[in-house]
């Protein structure tokens, strides 16, 4: 995915962030549902048109959070690591990415919550299969009981693609104490 990279980058190069905010501003502010049309007409009714629709939607949140996670490291660990003379590059690989794992994990975990979202909007909305037709279609022929076998399967995926990322995270931030 390139939301963490250009969150790296655009948090750490000021000249990248002079450039692009501007820009990713327009975008952010766009809503992802409001552009579903779009990526319809674009892309078709498939599987494809969900995939790009539910990475456009999901990028948001971990690139900002990147952003925000590279921009608040304590600047009392950066002046000290420069201290100790480290250069710009072995500052980034050992202070500010350390420091920004979390955050950027934070938001890895929001956008898990948001993609199940968003794709359920898409196949509620875009599509002939997939669980939100599933849960539309059944809804709407009163068959209540797979109504809420779809919903209670998503809540069940949801969870699960959580605990997936917050062990990921666990393996990533190994440093933490907490």
């Amino acid at each position: 995915m390139l939301a963490i990279p250009l969150g790296l980058l655009i948090g750490w190069y000021r000249p990248v962030s002079d450039f692009l905010v501007p820009l990713l501003e327009l975008f952010r502010n766009t809503s992802a549902v409001a552009l579903l049309p779009v990526f319809t007409l674009i892309l078709g009714i498939g599987e494809t048109t969900k995939i790009v629709f539910v990475l456009y939607a999901c990028s948001w949140p971990i690139l900002l959070n990147t952003i925000s996670s590279v921009r608040t490291v304590e600047p009392l660990l950066i002046k000290s690591a420069r201290s100790m003379g480290l250069g710009p590059v072995r500052l980034f690989q050992k202070v500010i990415l350390p420091a920004a794992v979390p955050t950027i994990f934070t938001g890895a975990r929001l956008a898990g919550a948001y993609s199940i979202l968003v794709l359920l909007f898409a196949e509620m909305v875009g599509a002939k299969a997939g669980l939100g037709y599933l849960i539309l279609d059944t809804q709407s022929s009163f068959r209540i009981p797979d109504m809420y076998a779809g919903i209670i399967t998503i809540s069940v995926l949801g969870l699960l693609f959580n605990l997936l990322l917050v062990a990921v995270e666990r393996r990533f931030s190994t440093w933490r104490t907490t």
